[in-house]
């Protein structure tokens, strides 16, 4: 008799439990196929990405609207038995209140963590907003009835800021304020993760973009406890698809289906 599929409750116990063993990669399945592919690699947990859920729509990250992407989380922790977390912008709101209902509507869809960023989409939260949104969501998680791993982003190094302690005073007031996880996208070296994990308290999401040159094993030794892809996987596979598409057309050839993924090793994976 198959096993019955696991309850939310259950994957927010794997998930947190996850977060206490040490550095784990999350990676970012853009829809249920490539969510069960990489659940059958043998992953611990999944994230969503808006980007790559976009891009499958044919539209540019930023461009889905909040219904949608509920929809989206939806049916993609439909998908997997893995705990899913979920990348919701900015919550869809400049609102305190209205940004942490998005993170309620993301859990009533099935996630068991979620982020929000401190970016409107156009500038940087003054410090006191970014804060007071990240103590709203904190508190808005925390009355649900299992733990939701709420983690508080600081957007600042992918616009313009190279102000390193201001992202530093932003991480460690979302951490006061009750973040379970925090998250500075745009790092770049070893040294600038090193730097930011070594004052903060709470674990640290690192995305690979930026130290796709460094392994697990040196992001953890500098102090990430987990590691997402963002967009990264969608990309390379939309890479992929663009370099076959390409070879058909100049010089008309198909060499590209060599590296092609057989069929039977999908189906096992699919199981």
């Amino acid at each position: 008799m198959a096993a019955s599929a696991p309850t939310q409750a259950e994957k927010a116990q794997r998930f947190q439990a996850v977060h206490a063993q040490g550095c784990f990669v999350i990676p970012n399945p853009w829809d249920p196929g490539s969510a069960r592919l990489l659940e059958g690699l043998g992953f611990q947990a999944l994230a969503t990405t808006s980007a790559g859920y976009a891009f499958s729509l044919g539209k540019l990250d930023g461009q889905v609207g909040l219904d949608d992407m509920i929809e989206h989380c939806r049916v993609l922790c439909a998908s997997t038995s893995l705990p899913v977390s979920a990348d919701l912008e900015n919550g869809y709101s400049d609102d305190p209140k209205t940004a942490a209902q998005t993170l309620v509507r993301g859990a009533e869809a099935g996630l068991v963590g979620g982020s929000i960023e401190d970016f409107s989409g156009t500038t940087t939260y003054d410090f006191t907003l970014a804060v007071e949104r990240v103590r709203a969501a904190a508190e808005a998680v925390k009355k649900l009835p299992f733990k939701f791993m709420f983690c508080a982003r600081a957007d600042g190094l992918l616009h313009g800021t190279t102000d390193h302690e201001e992202i530093i005073r932003r991480l460690q007031a979302f951490e006061a304020a009750g973040a379970d996880v925090v998250y500075a996208p745009g790092l770049k070296t070893l040294d600038e993760l090193q730097r930011m994990t070594s004052v903060l308290k709470k674990p640290f999401n690192v995305n690979m973009t930026g130290l796709h040159h460094a392994t697990v094993a040196q992001l953890a030794e500098a102090g990430a406890r987990r590691i997402s892809t963002g967009g990264a996987l969608a990309r390379a596979a939309i890479g992929a698809l663009l370099a076959a598409g390409r070879e058909m057309q100049s010089p008309g050839a198909f060499t590209w289906a060599a590296g092609a993924t057989s069929g039977a090793e999908i189906k096992k994976l699919l199981g």
